[in-house]
């Protein structure tokens, strides 16, 4: 059976799972949208999104090193309580986080943080890439495929929709979504840094 994006993506909406936990529903429930938010009832992980809206004004800093001393990352992870903040969990997502910045160099946390100049900037170099391969689009066939690209560029460079350099299965969204269903309360991924020497 296919799944499709959009079955996945309207599950996530509805429940506020991660997209691959969604999908994993969706596949377990062999499509049927109802059976797959109750599997993720089950798991805990629809009650995320109902805890989004607190605020989350604890947590921690994760600072990381690599060997050599030529690149470092600090990530900032929030939740709600400091009980939580001081959990091996947590911290073990934040320094997993702090790990995956540092071996993928995303420009920003999410799409919404992506400067506007610089999405224009790339819809100009994917339509050259396309005017490059001579084939004349329609309007409509060349706005899809900007949209694809566009969808690529976004899971390439915003840290929330990265796949996990661990666990490509997942997203670092999902990671955190886990997170917060475990502990049950809000995370939030505020901000991160990465420093290279000579960058």
């Amino acid at each position: 059976m296919t799944i499709t994006s959009e079955a996945v993506k309207t599950l996530r909406v509805k429940t506020g799972a991660g997209m691959m936990d969604c999908k994993k529903a969706l596949v377990e429930a062999e499509g049927s949208e109802e059976k797959a938010i109750e599997f993720l009832r089950k798991r805990g992980l629809a009650h995320v999104a109902k805890r989004s809206g607190r605020e989350a004004k604890e947590g921690l800093i994760d600072a990381y090193i690599h060997i050599g001393s030529k690149l470092g990352v600090m990530v900032e992870l929030n939740c709600e309580t400091d009980f939580v903040a001081n959990t091996d969990e947590f911290k073990e997502l934040a320094r997993n986080i702090s790990l995956h910045v540092a071996a993928s160099n995303p420009l920003a946390i999410s799409r919404e943080e992506i400067q506007p100049d610089l999405i224009e900037k790339e819809k100009e170099i994917y339509k050259g890439q396309i005017e490059e391969s001579g084939k004349k689009k329609p309007p409509d066939i060349l706005e899809k495929i900007l949209t694809g690209k566009l969808e690529k560029f976004y899971t390439e460079n915003c840290l929330l929709e990265q796949a996990y350099v661990k666990d490509t299965e997942k997203t670092i969204g999902d990671l955190v979504t886990e997170a917060a269903a475990k502990l049950g309360e809000n995370i939030m991924l505020r901000r991160f840094s990465r420093l290279k020497v000579g960058e």
